[in-house]
């Protein structure tokens, strides 16, 4: 009795559990569509970033997922609320802690700076915009609308397009002095949602900031190439913070950007049979740049040479076996080219009736009228679409063959169209079939048609 008990209280608990799951599980389903957490701001390092690297401590979970930075899109109408700017609505309050102190800063210069996004799952994109705080906030109290400027100073739209895993954009800060703080915001286009990124700035250099720039990447070295594309990888750069993207030139001009953890690229959009010069620059959160690495020249492949050589016509065209009143059987021998054959186009007088492959030397043309003379045509081509001159040849199909008829008997076969006669009657076979004893034509409709 007690086991019978206990298997009861078993099977009970797994109905719970189950029960449980496939609530959660439509919880989940009924849920807006989250972004969970997909990028953040590397350089110059956000808030959130130097907590991951360790420059900046007692950060909280953020150190394990600084890219989810995530609350409502639509600042400064919308967005996290007074407060809790920093933090993306209190998700991870400590980074709501302000004071002139509190967080590393990095060194930034107004005018023209590139900010670089590091995204772990790519979103459809709606803008990317950039706000500061104003030269006279106040650095010891809590981040609200009334500390930024709420114009951003860059604004970038994108169109609903998803962008690389590795982001750039250069923009152009205005001036200021000291610490300063900018908001970075990427604006989701399939969610309701947008990632926010505090940066602290220090545009004075009076602050303690990291001065010392990334080892030179090393080992670059070219791994394939097209006509309009270069691959490269090299190795790793080192630093005493760390190395947030490398910078990829052709000679002193920037052609593309990637994160301080990716080590090869492929440089696209290139011209065709066109010599290159790459190098590779490593950059760190505080946007010192190494010296260039070794260079690379490269030349990109030459376009494939135009094909205009038409193949050879096809040889021997002749008709194969006797024609019947409504098909004729084409043949004829392989053409040659110097690139391939890809197909043959054959013509009835001068109405194209197919094209079949370039490995096939036979065609059986079907559906013509019989006792009727004919021209047939056959054109080898090739993948360039150059046409060989035309083999022709002349057939002429039979006249109408008129099915005689016989008595019907039975333990005979007869195939489709065969005519009999049934007590006076004609019948026509439907269904190819050997006849039995009743089995006679107006018993079995399903076999005999009467005339």
């Amino acid at each position: 009795m007690t086991s019978i008990r206990l298997t009861q209280l078993s099977v009970s608990k797994l109905i719970i559990f189950f029960s449980i799951l496939l609530i959660t599980t439509g919880i989940l389903l009924l849920l807006p569509n989250t972004a969970f957490g997909h990028g953040y701001v590397e350089g110059p390092a956000s808030r959130a970033a130097l907590c991951k690297s360790g420059q900046n401590t007692d950060c909280g979970s953020i150190i394990y997922e600084p890219q989810s930075l995530e609350a409502p899109k639509g600042f400064p109408e919308k967005g996290p609320i007074d407060g809790k700017i920093a933090s993306a609505n209190g998700a991870f309050s400590k980074l709501d802690e302000q004071s002139a102190t509190r967080w590393s800063k990095v060194n930034l210069s107004s005018g023209k700076n590139t900010f670089t996004w590091k995204i772990s799952a790519a979103h459809a994109t709606t803008s990317w915009k950039y706000y500061i705080t104003k030269p006279n906030w106040n650095p010891n109290a809590p981040l609200t609308r009334d500390s930024f400027d709420l114009s951003p100073f860059c604004s970038v739209n994108y169109n609903g397009v998803q962008p690389p895993f590795s982001y750039t954009d250069t923009c152009y800060v205005p001036a200021r002095s000291g610490y300063q703080v900018i908001l970075a915001v990427w604006e989701i286009a399939d969610t309701v949602n947008a990632f926010y990124n505090v940066i602290d700035v220090n545009f004075s250099g009076s602050n303690p900031v990291d001065t010392q720039a990334p080892t030179a990447p090393s080992t670059l070295t070219a791994t394939s190439k097209t006509t309009n594309s270069v691959s490269l990888n090299w190795k790793s750069s080192s630093d005493n913070v760390g190395v947030t993207n490398y910078q990829i030139f052709n000679g002193s001009t920037l052609v593309a950007n990637v994160s301080g953890t990716t080590l090869s690229t492929t440089v696209t959009g290139l011209t065709p049979n066109t010599a290159y010069n790459f190098n590779i620059k490593a950059i760190d959160a505080a946007g010192n740049v190494s010296v260039a690495s070794n260079s690379v020249s490269v030349t990109t492949d030459a376009p494939p040479a135009i094909d205009t050589q038409a193949p050879t016509a096809p040889g021997g065209l002749h008709i194969m076996g006797t024609p019947t009143s409504s098909s004729i059987q084409l043949i004829w021998n392989k053409s040659a080219d110097d690139v391939g054959v890809t197909g043959y186009r054959i013509y009835n007088g001068k109405t194209s009736l197919t094209t079949v492959s370039g490995a096939l030397t036979d065609y059986t043309v079907t559906g013509i009228s019989a006792n009727t003379k004919y021209t047939f045509s056959v054109n080898a081509v090739d993948a360039a679409g150059n046409q060989s001159i035309a083999s022709t040849v002349d057939g002429t199909t039979t006249a109408p063959t008129t099915p005689t008829e016989s008595a019907w008997k039975p333990n005979t076969f007869y195939a489709v169209g065969a005519l009999v006669t049934y007590n006076g009657s004609t019948y026509s076979c439907r269904q190819a079939h050997t006849t039995l004893t009743g089995w006679e034509p107006p018993i079995v409709p399903a076999l005999w048609l009467l005339k």
